[in-house]
């Protein structure tokens, strides 16, 4: 009898390497087309990150529609036993939007393979330059709000006490010295903590130790106790920080819209 997955949300090299060729495990690949060709985990199936995304202005990393995800999602061969691990070769931001684009059709066997393709190849476990050809389903999306806001939802509650809203761009993004909209700076009273702060340069891009996050993140303000939105640019980087606060415990949202529709609204307010 095969046993039945019920994996972490975060799952290391090693273990994911045990659970290979289990029947109802499904590996994503979101990294670089040349890298997946090079490496990549045996048995990946490789998911251009193009594919999630909606890529119409100004909300370009909006959730595409569901026709767009029952043909992403059965493309891969999603059924509602697999148990999805994802993982990509930056350090988590196309496997964390992946993890929300999951929740928001509401499949939540899901893990993240830590650190993804550089913490694999550090672990000199097998790879494999074989392209994974899925097995195709009969997937279909019905998609959620549950994972997400909008502008108009952020607009009325970001200024709440019990709300925080977490920029994971850069420093010079969140404070306007560059930008890619027609307005720079913020979300008034937003804190800023970049994605890339929360990963292990010295430990093939792991997720940093949880109790030092957690501190960290508490002195600007991003608590368990608050409702916790996230943004970058695209929500790209915050699909990072989206899988980030559910590992710590947050209750996080993302705001897909991101400041591509905020920083391009006319009447948003903005701060620098």
């Amino acid at each position: 009898m095969t046993e039945i997955l019920d994996l972490p949300l975060v799952i290391e090299p090693e273990a994911l390497e045990a659970l290979r060729g289990h029947p109802d495990l499904l590996i994503l690949d979101l990294s670089n087309p040349d890298n997946y060709r090079q490496a990549h985990v045996p048995g990946a199936v490789f998911v251009p990150y193009q594919h999630t995304v909606r890529g119409v202005p100004p909300a370009v990393g909006a959730l595409p529609n569901e026709e767009q995800l029952t043909q992403l999602l059965s493309g891969i061969g999603l059924t509602s036993n697999k148990w999805v691990v994802v993982y990509d070769d930056e350090g988590g931001g196309w496997a964390g939007r992946f993890i929300w684009l999951l929740d928001s059709v509401g499949h939540q066997k899901y893990s993240y393979l830590n650190g993804g393709i550089h913490a694999w190849l550090g672990a000199r476990l097998p790879v494999s330059q074989e392209v994974t050809e899925p097995v195709h389903s009969n997937y279909q999306a019905s998609v959620t709000a549950a994972p997400s806001v909008d502008r108009s939802y952020l607009m009325a509650n970001y200024h709440r006490d019990d709300l925080v809203v977490w920029d994971a761009r850069s420093p010079e993004e969140y404070q306007g010295i560059r930008g890619n909209s027609r307005k720079t700076g913020h979300i008034p009273g937003a804190a800023n903590y970049e994605w890339v702060r929360a990963m292990d340069r010295q430990n093939q891009l792991r997720i940093r130790d949880h109790d030092q996050l957690i501190s960290e993140l508490a002195e600007l303000g991003i608590t368990r106790d608050k409702e916790v939105i996230t943004h970058c640019q695209t929500h790209h980087r915050s699909g990072f920080t989206y899988l980030l606060g559910k590992v710590l415990g947050f209750h996080i949202r993302a705001y897909p819209g991101s400041w591509a529709e905020w920083g391009n609204d006319p009447d948003t307010p903005v701060e620098t």
